[in-house]
């Protein structure tokens, strides 16, 4: 029973993170490792669980997109359906071991961009740097890769890389973060399904709680400061990531 309460009430959280600042992730990703999922077992389930979603918010927002101007919005589709297959692959053939040593890196690199990611661009805008079609392309399919195989912070990194080859505003950039971050992950959960790595009954759980908490999530973004939620991610973020690190090499 505390199990459940746990997952469900993890979902909750993560649906309501991903519908306001993003960052479901270091909620939903610990929840299932504290509920006895193996590491790989853990994300494949995290990005089942909380895909509903980014879906449903893909769709709410598929007449908003805007192209990013140096690059065609099917091309990023496309990288980002290919990315996320080899993405989800090279988890399945990654050993159960390896991947636990690699979780606390990935989530401290989650991290650090959830942080300074787009302080980082607006850093290179100044300095005079510009990249084209070809950077804004190799940088989503490996953004696609990484989606696919861990997938923590991914909105955020490509917002953070798009803010080098677009002068959008971040807002107007959300739907087609949230198009592409939908394909890369949809792409990975048909690999997990198929194969069979996922854990039903916690995916269930989490599934149903994230889908409260994405409806709650929007009620409440329309009064809290998106300030105020960035900092409470960024929290979450730094103790998941401390907390795996202390688990791996102490």
């Amino acid at each position: 029973m505390m199990t459940t309460v746990v997952l469900i009430a993890a979902g909750v959280f993560a649906g309501a993170l991903n519908a306001l600042a993003g960052g479901g992730t270091f909620v939903a990703f610990p929840a299932f490792a504290l509920a006895g999922l193996p590491p790989t077992m853990a994300n494949a389930s995290t990005t089942v669980a909380l895909l509903p979603g980014t879906l449903t918010s893909a769709w709410a927002y598929r007449h908003d997109a805007q192209p990013l101007g140096v690059a065609s919005t099917r091309s990023l589709l496309l990288l980002s359906l290919l990315g996320g297959l080899v993405g989800a692959l090279l988890l399945l053939n990654t050993p159960e071991r390896l991947f636990g040593a690699l979780i606390p890196w990935l989530l401290l690199l989650a991290t650090v961009v959830l942080a300074a990611g787009p302080r980082f661009s607006a850093a290179l805008r100044k300095l005079g740097l510009r990249f084209g079609d070809r950077f804004a392309m190799a940088m989503q399919l490996l953004l696609g890769v990484y989606g696919g195989y861990f997938g923590g912070a991914v909105g955020l990194m490509m917002l953070a890389a798009w803010s080098l080859v677009s002068t959008a505003d971040l807002r107007e950039l959300a739907p087609l973060r949230s198009i592409m971050v939908s394909a890369a992950n949809g792409m990975a959960v048909v690999c997990f399904v198929a194969t069979g790595i996922i854990s039903w009954p916690e995916v269930l759980m989490v599934m149903i709680g994230s889908v409260i908490g994405g409806y709650v999530g929007a009620q409440v973004g329309r009064r809290v400061p998106i300030a105020v939620l960035r900092i409470v991610t960024l929290v979450i973020a730094v103790a998941t990531t401390a907390t795996f690190f202390v688990r791996a090499y102490l």
